[in-house]
């Protein structure tokens, strides 16, 4: 048998030894591993994951085209450390698959054609489709363990433009289920120019930009991040290949090239087509049915910046506002004909060539037909003057006093805004609850029942100002007698401004400012912020801008001040505007609770459980069919096991045990402990529910701890990894 890496040899035989003689030891020499705590492979027997070295990258070293169309790429396998592996799974542990493909940019277009397709019928009635696909039934050359020559079975035609930017890629997987680690992804891709010089690929998003919605961990082992077809395809650089123009689905008829694909995918139920009663739908392999009419993209849809990063480095980014057409515009907007111009001003579009023409990358106003126009966001207009709401100090509010804030209300150029405009035309309120060991119990006084653990005062017409615009409102609710610790003041402003005024476009809309809060001591004790759980920021990269009940609240520091362990939405569900909610107890809505019912969305049909709160103006708001957007290694989304995304700091793994215990009259345990709640809010069935009560004393609590915490044998983060 032949080693030619000697170094990692020595180390993966010696490691084989000691597990063989049942050591747990690391071997002398052994090198830390790279695998962070999201990976199973963390949690291995220390000389398993030295033999085995989990992990997987594809490289390509070079491409090759001959003039018969004979088409090579040598390329490596390796793991994290960069040893080559053995492809049949040998010489190094762990048999690797590996998949090609090829493509190139035909001169004059922008988009890949793949060399290689099929024709596919559908399941129902006959209608066959053409399918960009790879290539199979090519051969392997071993340069050495890890290096490998492939050529591909397909040539490519006679009087192909070896010019023309062309494009291979790989993408393979290694099954290492026999140790228990899993299966490991990877993929890649190679740009090169046959007859040679520079390659000028499509290059509009990055995979970067995709990965903060649908997994934005990097692991050694790729655990986690854009995923399809079984979780081998990983970018999209790679998907760009086969989902182009020319690839159909012949059950539905609908295209799946990329830019038509992807912008219906996430813009899903607010498709004129889906609301108009036809569901978007495309029928995969196996006949599987994945029917995206559900969907709401977690930003404003029209927040095309999202995944069209103008910073995210690609060659063509800014492609989206300088190349309008009617493939990528339609996709969205699929109400509008081209042929007939029906909703399209009653303009038809026999091409693409005139569309830069009424569709310049921004205009001279807001809303008008301009692509930046055309997708303003009203609350971000940037006709809006802005409101910079901040909390300078806070002064008084020891136990059984009334705190006095000072506070500025700033545009975004700095002049003061006056209280009478908030008074006539809008709102700006403070709250305060405490301490800030956990929120929900304290109790400002008898008229605040409606605002259990907080109270919240509207101080625009009782704030004192100066001619700097620096005010001071002094809380008519006191700090309750007694009190001790460190509370909390939050703030929320909003006003309303019309739009493009004196046109046909104008509008009015209400803005709001960033939620600030602060702290301040009741007792005289060091001052000691909430504990952070999540980060508004990691909220942000789904949502792009969290905001919530009319843009108000917008910040989690302030949310959980409401969201608190005493709260339902006791105050709206007699006034429901559904009958079946008035039938029903009141929900919770406490911020953990609530936030991982949310996202377990259509996840918790699988527990024959809803999620539905009753709202402002009696509303029904069921989170049933939320489509958590994370990933699973093998491409599904849904992936609640992905706590990192949402939590700050491992707070996954600090649990909440004693603190205030959460009012839950829906829940099958009525008041939960914290930790309960939080976890049973996604581990739905009942026997989880059982099993935590089991675990918990009358007297002492919850033991969670003893079982979960870091390094017990099932810690909560060992036990979502890789999942």
């Amino acid at each position: 048998m032949r080693f030619p890496f000697s170094g990692k040899t020595v180390i993966r035989t010696a490691a084989l030894v000691a597990l063989a003689a049942g050591s747990v030891v690391l071997v002398n020499g052994a090198r830390k591993t790279p695998f962070s705590k999201h990976e199973l492979a963390a949690y291995a027997d220390p000389n398993l994951v030295q033999y085995v070295q989990p992990g997987l990258s594809i490289s390509v070293v070079s491409a090759n085209v001959a003039t018969d169309g004979t088409v090579t790429v040598d390329y490596k396998l390796t793991d994290p450390n960069g040893a080559g592996l053995d492809r049949s799974g040998i010489v190094t542990p762990g048999a690797v698959s590996t998949s090609f493909l090829i493509a190139y940019v035909p001169k004059g277009q922008s988009q890949f054609t793949s060399y290689i397709s099929r024709t596919v019928t559908a399941a129902v009635g006959g209608a066959t489709a053409v399918q960009a696909t790879g290539d199979s039934g090519g051969t392997y050359t071993v340069v050495s363990t890890g290096e490998y020559i492939y050529k591909f079975n397909t040539k490519l035609p006679s009087g192909f433009d070896s010019s023309a930017s062309h494009r291979i890629g790989i993408y393979g997987s290694r099954n290492l289920t026999q140790w228990s680690l899993g299966t490991n992804y990877a993929d890649t891709t190679f740009d090169f120019v046959p007859a040679g010089g520079k390659p000028s690929p499509r290059d509009v998003v990055r995979t970067a930009d995709c990965n903060k919605c649908h997994g934005s961990l990097a692991t050694s082992t790729g655990a986690n991040g854009l995923a399809a077809h079984g979780g081998s395809r990983r970018s999209v650089e790679l998907c760009i290949m086969c989902h182009t123009p020319q690839t159909t689905d012949p059950d539905t008829g609908n295209t799946v090239d990329f830019k038509v694909f992807i912008h219906k995918l996430h813009a899903g139920s607010v498709l004129p087509s889906v609301q108009a009663g036809t569901p978007y739908q495309i029928i995969g392999f196996g006949n599987a049915v994945s029917d995206w009419s559900t969907v709401n993209f977690p930003a404003d849809v029209r927040r095309c910046e999202v995944c069209h990063n103008p910073k995210n480095g690609a060659a063509q980014t800014t492609a989206w506002i300088s190349n309008p057409n009617r493939a990528a515009c339609g996709s969205c907007h699929d109400n509008v004909n081209f042929a007939s111009g029906l909703n399209h001003v009653n303009l038809p579009q026999v091409d693409d060539k005139q569309c830069t023409q009424c569709h310049i990358p921004q205009g001279e106003l807001e809303f008008d037909a301009s692509i930046r126009g055309a997708h303003t966001i009203p609350d971000q207009s940037t006709q809006i003057g802005g409101i910079n709401f901040a909390i300078l100090k806070v002064t008084g509010g020891t136990a059984g006093t009334a705190p006095t804030v000072t506070f500025t209300t700033k545009d975004n150029s700095g002049t003061p805004i006056p209280m009478s405009k908030f008074a006539s035309g809008g709102s700006l309120s403070l709250s305060m609850s405490g301490p800030t060991t956990d929120f929900g119990t304290t109790n400002f006084g008898s008229d605040t029942t409606s605002t259990p653990g907080y109270v919240t005062e509207s101080i625009a017409a009782g704030a004192n100002c100066g001619g700097d615009g620096t005010c001071t409102y002094t809380f008519k609710h006191a700090v309750p007698a007694g009190s001790t610790g460190t509370f909390i003041i939050g703030g929320e402003a909003r006003l309303s401004a019309t739009l493009n005024p004196g046109t046909t476009t104008a509008q009015t809309v209400q803005y709001a400012a960033k939620n600030p809060v602060t702290y301040f001591s009741v007792d005289g004790s060091k001052v000691a912020a909430r504990r952070q759980v999540v980060a508004t920021a990691n909220c942000n990269n789904c949502h792009s801008y969290l905001e919530v009940h009319g843009g108000l609240r917008n910040q989690v520091e302030y949310c959980v001040i409401c969201h608190n362990p005493s709260n339902t939405d006791f105050t709206m569900r007699p006034n429901s505007k559904t009958a079946a909610d008035k039938a029903l107890p009141n929900q919770a809505i406490n911020f953990a609770l609530m936030v991982h019912k949310i996202h377990t969305g259509e996840n918790m049909t699988e527990f024959g459980q809803t999620y539905t709160i009753v709202g402002y103006g009696g509303s029904h708001n069921d989170f049933s069919d939320v489509r958590y957007p994370a990933m699973s290694p093998t491409g599904s989304t849904g992936d609640t096991a992905q706590c990192y995304m949402c939590h700050a700091n491992n707070s996954e793994a600090v649990f909440p045990i004693g603190k205030n215990p959460v009012t839950d009259p829906q829940g099958l345990m009525n008041p939960a402990p914290a930790t309960t709640s939080a976890c049973t809010a996604c581990h739905m069935k009942m026997s989880a529910t059982a099993h935590a009560a089991a675990n918990t004393d009358p007297k002492y609590g919850e033991s969670c701890d003893v079982c979960h915490a870091a390094g017990a044998e099932f810690d909560v983060q060992k036990m979502h990894a890789g999942k």
